[in-house]
């Protein structure tokens, strides 16, 4: 009898260590705003990567094999007339296709080199002549590549199911990819939010307050975190993808729509055409428009060393991740401090605002 139920213990070990083993993740990306669009429009860039699903093409998704590392799937304006595209997490990073050959720091001419060298190689003949590289006005296909020369990425990731992932593939592949971006109602953080809702019906949708009705990156993010503080089997964790530096100046802080409009040049000629209006978005951002993300302990990433966030999720290993809160005060996001984010985040956490 006690051999039997020596067995019967060995048995289950091996079970709950083998489900453990199979647990894959996903990820929504919060990207920070940078450069003249940046300035016009603070609320930055959501995308979703996933450690299961890989890119084909970047137009068709499939199951990953062994030894890779995923893929991010978002939705850009200019990218010919396709509504979204996928792209492996290390070219979307770093233009590159190992993290070893990513360098501490770039120039201009040096990041337009590896985004055009990757391109030809990878997506020139499936993206076609309606795509281009993009310029100072309008985005292209040079968004998809080496985001992480242009701004800081901070990764919320999750735990996702095979029947969650195939799903997903199923639904991406199967329907038309054709674009209708719309920068109010059919933005990057509009497909997130479609995406989110099919791992977690119903917990995502349009804000009145304080985005005016249309969707955020911040607040998807919020959303999330909301989402995980009464669902700890999600075992959220967050990581910072840091900015390499260089050429750009650091990316800024995140915004909410009364956010922007309230603390950037917007607020003058709204003031002075309707003050009704000025003075409502004001309150607005007020009540509702000073949201923090805070952040505590976030694990910073380095271009070599990725697995924190693409290696398989062990749940013992996320009980000992960083706290992570839906509100709270947070520290200052000097650009004395966001230089500095090489080094692992104090116990008070780090400010994200909305773009």
């Amino acid at each position: 009898m006690l051999r039997v139920r020596f067995s019967f213990f060995i048995s289950l070990t091996l079970l709950a260590l083998s489900c453990a083993q199979s647990q894959a993740q996903a990820a929504l990306l919060l990207e920070e705003p940078y450069g003249f669009f940046g300035t016009i429009n603070p609320t930055g860039h959501s995308a979703i990567y996933f450690s299961r699903i890989c890119a084909e093409t970047p137009t068709k998704l499939r199951r990953c094999g062994a030894g890779e590392s995923g893929t991010v799937i978002a939705r850009y304006q200019g990218i010919g007339r396709y509504d979204w595209i996928a792209i492996p997490l290390i070219p979307y990073l770093y233009s590159e296709e190992a993290g070893a050959q990513v360098p501490d720091r770039v120039r201009r001419e040096q990041v337009d080199l590896m985004r055009d060298r990757y391109y030809e190689a990878h997506l020139e003949q499936i993206l076609g002549e309606e795509a281009f590289k993009g310029n100072l006005w309008r985005g292209g296909w040079s968004q998809l590549l080496g985001a992480s020369y242009e701004r800081r990425t901070f990764a919320f990731r999750f735990d996702t199911t095979p029947e969650q992932d195939d799903a997903l593939i199923q639904k991406l592949n199967s329907r038309a990819n054709r674009s209708h971006f719309n920068l109010f109602y059919n933005n990057c953080a509009d497909f997130a939010r479609l995406i989110l809702n099919a791992y977690f019906p119903k917990t995502f949708g349009r804000s009145v307050f304080p985005d005016a009705g249309m969707t955020t990156p911040k607040q998807i993010t919020y959303k999330l975190l909301h989402y995980a503080r009464k669902h700890p089997d999600a075992h959220l964790q967050v990581f910072i993808i840091p900015q390499i530096p260089g050429y750009r100046r650091m990316s800024r802080a995140n915004k909410s729509i009364s956010e922007s409009l309230t603390t950037t040049a917007y607020a003058v000629p709204i003031l002075l055409l309707n003050p009704y209006l000025a003075g409502g978005i004001f309150v607005d951002y007020l009540a509702r428009g000073r949201f923090k993300l805070a952040l505590h302990n976030p694990e910073v990433l380095n271009p070599q060393e990725l697995s924190a966030l693409t290696g398989t999720t062990h749940p013992e290993e996320n009980s000992a991740s960083a706290t992570v809160q839906a509100s709270g005060t947070a520290v200052d996001d000097s650009t004395e401090n966001h230089a500095s984010q090489t080094v692992q985040f104090g116990v008070e956490g780090v400010g994200i605002t909305n773009e």
